[in-house]
């Protein structure tokens, strides 16, 4: 099923390394070194601009964090949200993509500075409330070219694991995996569907990211721009089933608008065959 969206601006990109960030977010650490399923030339070692964590904006963060986390568990936008994921037909899809795996690991892209503003603390809140609630959601992997060491250090406290490499969005999906992409710039979908533009492997996908159907809006009114950074998005929408967030709470708004859980099931390889990667 494909719902309908509330088609609102996003937020204006700042351009930021190799990643267009969509929302303005903004010691020694320790950095996961792996290598996945990501061609080599498309993987850019990364390492934060600033070297040393400290533990003072550590201890800040990590109380934010908590806050954050708090109020997110006790919503009643998280109850929403627990109620729509649990809904047999979505939850369906989940067991689907799941198949005969115990756990899928999840990998947050473009999460922002989760130190210097509030919705990308939210959207973290929320990827870990899930790892909590859920025991097929496995280990999470974090990633955004804006985060410091301090930021980093934080996250893997929180039980997350920080990348050493910049993927591009370009892992490719051997087993089961969420991608976790609130408010991502469209370049970023369409990279990872790019990576992925094979039936077995978009069969593995699970997304959270911003509506496809809204990105097929804009197509409609002819802007270039956004047709040529989506063109595996907009084809996805042909078998993709499509559940809106929903977002009732002002304090979650900013947030999460405009966001949907995608699950992609093309029937064919004949339906592949209409981008060219």
């Amino acid at each position: 099923m494909t719902a309908s969206a509330k088609l609102l601006a996003l937020d204006k990109p700042s351009q930021n390394e190799n990643w267009t960030v969509v929302m303005p977010h903004r010691g020694k650490k320790r950095i996961r070194s792996l290598r996945h399923n990501t061609p080599e030339a498309e993987q850019q070692p990364w390492v934060p601009n600033e070297l040393e964590s400290d533990p003072e904006r550590e201890a800040k963060l990590i109380q934010k964090m908590e806050f954050c986390i708090k109020k997110v568990e006790s919503s009643r936008f998280y109850e929403n949200f627990l109620e729509q994921v649990e809904n047999p037909e979505i939850l369906d899809s989940f067991h689907r993509v799941l198949g005969f795996e115990p756990k899928m690991p999840m990998v947050i892209y473009g999460i922002g500075s989760i130190e210097s503003y509030e919705n990308p603390r939210f959207q973290l809140s929320l990827a870990i409330l899930m790892k909590r609630k859920f025991c097929w959601i496995g280990d999470i992997e974090v990633f955004d070219p804006i985060l410091s060491a301090t930021e980093s250090r934080v996250l893997e406290s929180l039980g997350c694991s920080v990348l050493s490499v910049n993927e591009q969005g370009r892992r490719r999906a051997a087993k089961s995996m969420v991608f976790y992409m609130p408010h991502c710039e469209a370049g970023l979908y369409n990279n990872l569907l790019q990576a992925n533009w094979e039936m077995e492997l978009l069969n593995h996908i699970v997304l959270f990211g911003n509506s496809f159907e809204m990105y097929e809006f804009f197509s409609e009114i002819k802007n270039s721009i956004v047709v040529e950074s989506t063109k595996h998005v907009l084809a996805a929408r042909k078998f993709a089933d499509e559940y809106v967030i929903k977002t009732a709470s002002d304090d979650f708004f900013a947030a999460f608008h405009d966001s949907s859980w995608h699950f992609f099931n093309p029937a064919l390889d004949t339906e592949l065959l209409l981008v060219k990667n």
